[in-house]
C-alpha cells in the first residue's frame, strides 16, 4: 500500500528537480499552495466520486488570492502503458468528474464549455482549471512522473499574473527551461485563446486533426441561449 506521505514526498521531489521546467508549479510547491490526494485508478467512476468531493472543497475553500494554488490528484493503481492510453483515461476521468459536478454551479463564464473552442477550459464547481497530465510513459521530461496524475491549476491565477505583467516573463523562462531539458517545445503549446488548451492536457503531441472527446452534459437552458 502506497502511503499519502510517500506520494506527497515524491511529488514535491519531482517538482523541485531541475528537469521540471514549470516555474509556476515550482512556485506552488514552494509556497505550500498545493493539496495532494490519492484515488482509485485513473478513468474510473469510483475515482470520479471521491475526486469530485475533494475538488469542490478545494475550489470553495478560503484562500489567499495572491498565493499560487493547485490540486494534485494522483492515481497510483493500474497505470496506463502508453501515451494514448493515458490520454484516453484522462478524458474519461474528466468526463466522469464533470458528471458529478453541480449543474447549479454553472460553467465558469470566463471560458468556453466547447472543448474545441480556443477559449475552452475545464470547469468544475463554477471555476476554470488548466489541467496538466503526468505519467510514467510521457514523452515530455517535465510530464514524466511515477504515477498517473492530474494537476488542476485555477485559471484565475494565470489571469492575475497577466494583470500584474508577470505572465509573459514567466512563460518565456519556462519555455527556455523546457528547451534546455527536452531539446524542443511541445508543438501543442499555445497562448489561451489561440487554440483549445485541451490539446495540452495529456502532454502528448496530438495530431492537427485531433478533436477533444469531452462534451458538456449539464448545460442549463440559460447556458444554451
Amino acid at each position: 500500500m502506497i502511503g499519502a506521505g510517500e506520494i506527497e514526498r515524491e511529488f514535491a521531489s519531482f517538482v523541485n528537480d531541475a528537469s521540471f521546467s514549470c516555474l509556476v508549479g515550482k512556485g506552488v510547491v514552494h509556497q505550500h499552495g498545493h493539496i495532494v490526494r490519492a484515488y482509485p485508478p485513473l478513468g474510473t467512476r469510483l475515482a470520479a466520486s471521491a475526486l469530485a468531493a475533494d475538488l469542490a472543497e478545494f475550489g470553495a475553500g478560503d484562500h489567499d488570492p495572491m498565493k499560487l494554488r493547485a490540486f494534485v490528484a494522483v492515481f497510483p493503481g493500474r497505470a496506463p502503458q502508453t501515451e494514448l492510453a493515458f490520454e484516453s483515461r484522462l478524458w474519461a476521468q474528466l468526463q466522469r468528474l464533470h458528471e458529478h459536478d453541480d449543474p447549479d454551479a454553472g460553467w465558469d463564464p470566463s471560458v468556453s464549455d466547447d472543448a474545441n473552442d480556443p477559449m475552452f477550459s475545464f470547469s468544475f464547481g463554477g471555476r476554470a482549471y488548466f489541467v496538466v497530465g503526468l505519467h510514467a510513459e510521457s514523452s515530455r521530461v517535465s510530464r514524466t512522473f511515477r504515477w498517473p496524475t492530474l494537476v488542476f491549476n485555477p485559471h484565475a491565477q494565470f489571469g492575475r499574473l497577466r494583470g500584474e505583467g508577470r505572465f509573459k516573463r514567466i512563460q518565456l523562462a519556462i519555455r527556455e527551461r523546457e528547451i534546455a531539458v527536452q531539446g524542443s517545445l511541445n508543438p501543442n503549446l499555445a497562448d489561451f485563446g489561440e487554440r483549445s488548451e485541451a490539446r495540452q492536457y495529456s502532454g502528448r503531441e496530438v495530431e492537427d486533426s485531433w478533436r477533444c472527446p469531452f462534451h458538456r452534459s449539464n448545460a442549463t437552458p440559460e447556458d444554451r441561449q
